[in-house]
């Protein structure tokens, strides 16, 4: 019995030794860096992200050259509006109330409105046939069933509402908000305002008529094209607000570097 009592003194030494304690070990350890995000959808992040911006700036030009919106397929400024911006115009034929014009930069404004909604196209393909093809959307992106029910996605209204962090669990996953919020995005919003901004183009319209009448006209198609933008600059500040919420640098370096450092232990 006293040999049996010595020979295990050393060995509880050991698994003392091999496994020190959860405070000693979080506090002792260095961080170890983990793959967050995958190099192509850092990528097409980033020039999805600035050629949105582009649009955006570009999209406010244009929309100074005519601040008014109308419904059907005819609209100018001899025909009732749906609704008009109360800014000054660029142009000096259109009504505005002001009695000055804005400086016109529709040229320029046209201009690159066109090429970065090529290059949001582009590489939203690449993003959308990638994801499909590596398990992207499969594996990050669609809610498994328990994550639909009504217990998880009340709790995860909640908890967006308090303005809660994620936990140590959620900083390495989208959680069902997130999930719902990209697939609609990716797969909804982004193909309508696409489509909308192909109807008023006349070169499309001449190809594709049926694709213009749909949407009530080229008019109309325009009047959508400006309220779906807003929705995805709505969508842009509540995430860019959940990205400081979260953590900031941390966000950022993950989607920048592709890694995020992490305890080698979570809580």
């Amino acid at each position: 019995m006293i040999g049996e009592q010595i020979c295990i003194v050393p060995a509880v030494s050991q698994i003392s030794l091999a496994q020190p304690s959860r405070h000693w070990y979080n506090s002792a350890m260095p961080e170890t860096p983990h793959l967050r995000h995958a190099f192509l959808v850092r990528v097409t992040h980033w020039v999805m992200a600035f050629a949105f911006l582009a649009l955006l700036v570009s999209g406010l030009e244009i929309v100074a050259s005519h601040p008014r919106f109308y419904w059907g397929e005819v609209g100018n400024v001899n025909t009732p509006t749906l609704f008009k911006i109360p800014v000054p115009s660029s142009r000096k034929m259109v009504p505005t109330g002001y009695g000055y014009v804005l400086p016109d930069q529709n040229g320029w404004s046209r201009y690159l409105h066109f090429q970065s909604a090529w290059v949001l196209v582009l590489t939203g393909l690449v993003y959308v046939v990638a994801g499909f093809f590596n398990g992207h959307f499969r594996r990050n992106l669609l809610p498994t069933r328990s994550d639909l029910s009504r217990k998880r996605l009340g709790l995860s209204i909640a908890q967006h509402l308090r303005f809660e962090r994620p936990n140590a669990e959620e900083a390495w996953s989208y959680n069902v908000l997130q999930r719902l919020a990209y697939l609609l995005v990716v797969f909804v919003l982004f193909p309508i305002i696409i489509w909308t901004g192909l109807a008023m183009s006349p070169s499309f319209v001449s190809a594709f008529p049926s694709a213009v009448n749909i949407l009530g006209g080229q008019q109309s198609a325009r009047t959508l094209h400006f309220f779906l933008t807003w929705v995805l600059v709505l969508f842009l500040l509540v995430h860019i607000f959940m990205v400081i919420l979260a953590g900031f640098l941390s966000r950022m370096r993950a989607i920048i570097t592709g890694r995020a450092a992490e305890t080698m232990e979570r809580a």
